[in-house]
């Protein structure tokens, strides 16, 4: 037996309903016009109460952390909406938009999962996350690899929503469970770039354009779209948006809180404002690969019926050199952390690699297909210089130079680049590029620990100062 809110969510859907067909007939008769949705004020309020409600139990909730943060928000009525919720920064101020067709037909318990979504899509800076990426994945990509991460938090999810286990039936995948971001993202995309059909993608363009009068009112779940809106968001940094989420998560903050939230926090506060240097290289990588190759064996997506004509392939072969600084100032912890990096560049990325080691000339190159290539760190303790690493691959066929150092080298470099982006990733403790002009975007890797060697014991004497102690002439 349906309990009293139930009744107030069925007795409004009703009614949110019987709008809407009015309207429809009022804009059919009134063609061309522009017409606002003529929601009665009473029934908004009645909307808002139930949310206001849904709002009350997140408070009371363990996890009150949700409650607290959507009181901070603005809170607005959208029916173009593919989804229960969506959220986007507007004016200062994180906006969640509700569309009532969709989410009254959420139970109170589904309700608040949706408000939940939206709330860990801030607080995991998906908003910034997307747009870095949309040059190199698609918008359905991005979404679902998203949704799978936020989703695995929450129970009570709608029966459409994203979770591992739809995504790895739907587009028969091996998804594993625990991973990160990133894989979710690359193997799925994989699996839509293999999905892809011509004419399929012809038939969905002309079906949206057959129904671009509709789209002000939504009434099912779109994973394509349901993140549109963030489209909408407020042009701002990288920096300030960080900083303005820091805000309202502490102030959201009143108790104990899951250990997976308390991570996320955790690595909001610690967050210097920054675009990661991983996702600055996705955009960089996505750039490269935007250009499109010619070939037989597709048909030419706008005139499939012509044979004649090439299809294209997405994408193109991107070389890559990865310089690595070895000299005496660059730690052996310092190394290991830079070429755990190199580890994930060649894990996803599917292009050639070649690996240069570094002090005051290049050591050693080596070209790497697998991670099953990379060898251990080439022996040296000397100085450290760029420019001969530029002046080798000036020489050779480059799209990307990625140089992992602790930047300390000369001012000036004595050979440029040529016709190749270059990234430089920055050590931990590093302060700064000594380089007065990079050539290129400057990124730094979390500080580590590193461990100062120690003396050997048997060298030291407790008399003092030995010539016993050294080596023969």
């Amino acid at each position: 037996m349906a309990g009293y809110f139930e009744e107030q969510v069925e007795a409004l859907y009703k009614q949110v309903i019987e709008v809407i067909e009015n309207f429809s007939m009022l804009k059919a008769q009134r063609a061309g016009e522009r017409l606002e949705v003529p929601l009665p004020e009473e029934t908004q309020r009645a909307f808002w109460n139930i949310v206001d409600q849904v709002s009350f139990t997140l408070i009371e909730d363990k996890d009150n952390f949700y409650g607290y943060f959507l009181f901070q928000m603005l809170r607005e009525m959208r029916f173009d909406i593919s989804s229960p919720t969506a959220i986007h920064f507007k004016g200062a101020k994180y906006v969640i938009y509700f569309n009532p067709l969709i989410f009254l037909k959420l139970n109170r318990q589904q309700m608040a999962t949706s408000i939940k979504h939206e709330i860990l899509h801030v607080v995991s800076m998906h908003l910034k996350r997307a747009e870095a990426l949309k040059e190199k994945y698609s918008t359905l990509a991005i979404n679902l690899a998203m949704d799978i991460v936020v989703n695995k938090y929450l129970d009570h999810l709608p029966p459409y929503a994203t979770t591992l286990n739809t995504v790895n039936l739907h587009y028969g995948l091996e998804l594993e469970p625990y991973e990160t971001f990133e894989y979710y993202l690359n193997k799925i995309q994989i699996a839509l770039d293999l999905l892809e059909d011509d004419e399929e993608g012809e038939e969905d363009d002309r079906k949206e354009d057959e129904h671009d009068e509709n789209q002000m009112f939504k009434d099912e779940y779109d994973p394509e779209k349901t993140h549109a809106i963030w489209e909408e968001t407020d042009d701002i940094d990288e920096k300030t948006l960080t900083a303005f989420t820091k805000k309202q998560a502490l102030t959201a903050q009143k108790g104990e809180m899951p250990t997976y939230l308390g991570n996320m926090l955790a690595e909001l506060k610690n967050a210097q404002g920054e675009v990661p240097w991983q996702l600055y290289l996705d955009k960089l990588m996505g750039r490269l690969e935007s250009q499109k190759k010619k070939t037989m064996t597709r048909r030419n997506r706008r005139q499939p019926e012509r044979l004649d004509l090439r299809g294209h392939l997405r994408g193109h072969s991107v070389e890559i050199a990865i310089a690595i600084d070895i000299s005496g100032s660059m730690s052996n912890e310092e190394f290991k952390q830079a070429m755990k990096e190199v580890f994930q560049i060649v894990k996803r990325y599917k292009h050639a690699v070649t690996i240069i080691e570094c002090d005051q000339e290049v050591r050693r190159v080596y070209k790497v297909q697998s991670i099953k290539d990379l060898k251990e760190r080439f022996a040296s303790q000397g100085g450290t210089l760029f420019s001969p690493v530029f002046s080798y691959v000036n020489k050779e066929r480059v799209d990307l130079l990625i140089y992992f150092t602790d930047g300390e080298g000369e001012k000036c470099l004595q050979t440029v680049p040529r016709q190749y982006k270059v990234l430089w990733v920055l050590s931990g403790r590093s302060q700064q590029l000594s380089l007065e002009k990079p050539y290129g975007m400057i990124k730094k890797l979390k500080e580590i620990k590193v461990i100062e060697e120690q003396p050997d014991m048997k060298d030291v004497r407790q008399d003092g100062y030995s010539m016993n102690n050294q080596e023969p002439i």
